[in-house]
């Protein structure tokens, strides 16, 4: 599934909100007369994209899994949409099937140099990009972005604050929140590890009609909450010069949130892809 989750109180579903599974959950129910909770492979938070989001559900109804797919785009708004349907053995699950996973974030460069004027950020692009004010250094971010890759325990780049305001994306960039032994999963589950496995992390540029954008791509075995923001974050703050890339390591080791950098708005983060066993 791919959507648009500006008006989205987040995936999971929410008493008296609208949310992505609840919309997914009402649409079988229209189409099959049966209305399963789906399982996401991992619940995105308020304000969050996807390109590539996975979920599963049984249903008893032999409806071919193409037919499922043009009924439910017929029915589902249109900030959803279902990009295909296949089935899938009987162990499978959505989330707990998973090897790996990619979010993407996309910042808006207001200053691509010091030299040029500022940019605008176009009302069309806004939902979907952090427009940053700063000029970035390319080569600082990339720096910053290879020193995350490997096995580290990445507290000091989880969510610890339980309240469940904060969990539904209203945090942006210049909140920090206190030191805690508690973190939570992408699911808003507690988590007794906070050990995590970056495969890949790195910046690029790409030049649009409406500007340059600076994207950046990690793909890990898990991720904790609000993990990526708080990457990204703290990359942000290196790549504007505010904070030297050799700094990470120590913010790494410290294990508390308050040793990194801020949280990056949940408008230009998108779950880019997920991977399962053959």
């Amino acid at each position: 599934m791919a959507y648009d989750g500006t008006d989205f109180r987040g995936w999971q579903v929410q008493p008296g909100q609208t949310t992505v599974q609840g919309e997914l959950q009402e649409a079988l129910g229209r189409v099959t007369g049966e209305s399963p909770l789906p399982q996401g492979s991992g619940r995105t938070d308020a304000g969050v994209h996807a390109l590539a989001q996975v979920a599963s559900f049984p249903l008893a109804a032999r409806i071919p899994p193409e037919n499922l797919l043009r009924a439910l785009n017929r029915t589902l708004p249109e900030s959803i949409r279902v990009l295909s349907a296949r089935h899938v053995p009987e162990g499978f699950h959505a989330r707990h099937s998973t090897t790996a996973k990619t979010y993407e974030y996309r910042v808006f460069a207001e200053r691509p140099t010091e030299n040029l004027p500022r940019l605008i950020c176009p009302p069309f692009l806004a939902r979907y990009v952090y427009s940053f004010p700063w000029p970035l250094s390319l080569a600082a971010l990339n720096e910053a972005a290879a020193l995350f890759i490997g096995t580290y325990d990445f507290r000091s780049f989880a969510a610890t604050d339980p309240d469940e305001t904060s969990r539904g994306g209203a945090n942006v960039v210049g909140e920090t929140n206190a030191a805690s032994d508690a973190v939570e999963d992408e699911e808003g589950e507690p988590q007794k590890s906070a050990v995590r496995t970056i495969f890949g992390s790195a910046w690029h540029k790409q030049q649009t009609a409406d500007g340059m954008l600076l994207i950046y791509l990690v793909r890990g075995s898990g991720f904790l909450h609000h993990m990526v923001r708080n990457l990204v974050g703290t990359m942000l703050d290196v790549g504007r010069g505010y904070t030297p890339a050799s700094a990470v390591p120590g913010m790494i080791a410290a294990r508390a949130r308050a040793a990194a950098g801020p949280t990056a708005p949940a408008r230009g983060l998108f779950l880019h892809s997920v991977e399962y066993p053959e």
